[in-house]
């Protein structure tokens, strides 16, 4: 604790006597001043005790006593030490009377106390607290490595939360509680998430103070020592940090940065390991992949698994190739937030990513990771993701070429329909007819109809109806002709004029292929089509 005006009271060498401003004596004292100024405010910081022995000051007057006096308290002198014997054999009625009225702290200083000794006894206690503080910084700091060298991140929080008095947190890329104490602390940081996104956007080294209405001052330190922070740590406390707080917070800091570029280069050398174990799955050597995957991968290749391919969308995506996928990227971010629901349930994943545009992954199937990428879905729909993906169909390590493909047509399909996430399952259950609907596919199909499309505007037949109630009925002439309410003889005119004009054989089956799928492509008659009137 810094000195106060009480602890200098105590202070027997001194024998200072307190004359106005009792209830007041617990305030801190920055420094010991002495000024015999009629007005030494323009030289004052604040916190300070003010020693005068009223040589200049007219301290027998009421009035200008109550200006000098409140003009102190203004300046936020924290009390006023008046010698006795100097100057006055007393302090003046006037000087006592306007420091109780302002319930401002003056002390007597009897003559054979010299200011210096006061002076003195300040320098002394603050350096005394100072180096207080000091220790108890660096025994805290020895405690946080201890920690951090036995426990990891979550035993420097714990720790630190003991230290600061008060309650810490860390979050990671996702803005997830990774580790939280006490254990209430998990709850009060989840309501932070909004000050934690702000601070993820600015550039590191970065801190904040966080407003609060509650009963906690938090404070936000970003954890890295790139621009791009990896982590974010935040302190509650009940008030301002002091000095040996501010060194533990400091020592968190570091500590916890060097335990996660520790992590990093764990995981750097992990995913290594896992682009090894997934090409040796994709060249078709699952007993070689299951041996390297040894208890990293191992329970990954045990189960059915899923493999998803992702890579930038739209605006998103790299102006050029090759390298890795850099900080703050759209694929680094889904795989921090991946590899942090992975890590909250303790599952297996291999994700690997392949130069800056692709970002391979193997995931458990029905776990965790996997309802990440359902939750990115969900975000693409409110434009708040960047990546665009496609998941395979559960599979087992020996069918994991077959997955990869899966993957690949799946993420054709998600980038042309320009959603976040599509799954294969989704290709395989669903029809064929919406991934034909880009411009490439309905421009050909009017192509292709565009003539039966002209004849039947010039009101000669209804050809296009009849192919498709024709087409629709597999050939088959009485049902065909009942749907359009005309005799089979008619219908059998109309598939001759079709073929006569479209110069092709309704016998081959491509040719009836070709024609139904444009007829569920085309959007009807294009503008070419329509003769003009009259």
């Amino acid at each position: 604790m810094p000195p106060t005006l009480a602890s200098l009271v105590q202070h027997s060498a001194l024998r200072l006597t307190v004359r106005a401003g009792a209830d007041r004596l617990a305030t801190p004292v920055r420094w010991a001043h002495v000024s015999e100024l009629a007005d030494p405010v323009p030289y004052l910081e604040g916190g300070e005790l003010l020693l005068v022995t009223a040589m200049t000051l007219d301290a027998e007057d009421p009035e200008a006593m109550r200006r000098y006096v409140r003009r102190l308290a203004g300046a936020g002198v924290v009390g006023l030490g008046f010698a006795i014997g100097v100057n006055y054999d007393d302090i003046p009625d006037a000087l006592l009377e306007a420091a109780r009225e302002a319930d401002f702290p003056l002390l007597a200083v009897p003559r054979r106390t010299p200011f210096l000794a006061i002076s003195k006894a300040v320098s002394a206690a603050i350096a005394a607290d100072q180096y207080r503080a000091v220790t108890a910084g660096f025994e805290a700091q020895r405690e946080l490595t201890r920690a951090a060298l036995t426990g990891g991140a979550a035993a420097v929080v714990a720790r630190l939360a003991a230290h600061v008095d008060g309650w810490a947190a860390v979050y990671d890329r996702s803005g997830a509680v990774t580790a939280a104490a006490p254990e209430w602390a998990a709850r009060r940081a989840a309501r932070l998430t909004a000050e934690v996104t702000r601070l993820w956007e600015r550039p590191a080294p970065g801190s904040a103070v966080v407003a609060d209405t509650g009963d906690d001052r938090v404070e936000l330190q970003s954890l890295g020592t790139g621009r791009t922070a990896r982590g974010i740590l935040a302190v509650g406390t009940g008030a301002a940090p002091g000095t040996a707080e501010r060194y533990a917070v400091h020592s968190a800091v570091a500590l916890l940065t060097l335990v996660g570029e520790r992590s990093r280069s764990l995981q750097e050398a992990e995913r290594r390991l896992g682009a090894a174990v997934l090409g040796m799955l994709l060249s078709g050597e699952p007993d070689h992949a299951r041996a390297v995957a040894g208890d990293l991968y191992g329970t990954l290749l045990d189960a059915p698994f899923r493999l998803l391919i992702a890579e930038p969308a739209g605006d998103a995506a790299p102006a050029t190739g090759g390298g890795e996928a850099g900080d703050g990227s759209p694929l680094q971010d889904l795989a921090d937030a991946l590899e942090a629901a992975a890590s909250r349930a303790g599952e297996a994943l291999l994700a690997v990513p392949t130069g800056a545009d692709r970002l391979v992954v193997l995931a458990t199937d029905g776990g965790a990771v996997l309802a990440e990428c359902a939750r990115a879905h969900t975000a693409r729909e409110a434009d708040e993701t960047r990546v665009a993906a496609g998941l395979s169909a559960p599979a087992g390590p020996s069918a994991a070429g077959t997955a990869y493909q899966q993957a690949e047509q799946a993420l054709s399909v998600a980038r042309r329909r320009g959603l976040a996430l599509v799954e294969h399952q989704e290709l395989a259950s669903g029809s064929i007819v919406p991934l034909l609907a880009d411009d490439a596919v309905r421009a050909f199909a009017q192509g292709m109809l565009r003539d039966l499309y002209a004849h039947d505007a010039t009101g000669r037949g209804d050809l296009v109806a009849s192919l498709r109630a024709w087409l629709s009925r597999h050939g088959q002439w009485d049902a065909a002709a009942a749907d359009l309410g005309v005799h089979r003889h008619t219908l059998r005119y109309r598939m001759r004029r079709v073929e006569e004009i479209l110069g092709r054989s309704l016998d081959d089956p491509d040719v009836r292929m070709e024609l139904w799928l444009a007829l569920k492509s085309s959007p009807g008659p294009g503008p070419a089509a329509r003769p003009a009137k009259p």
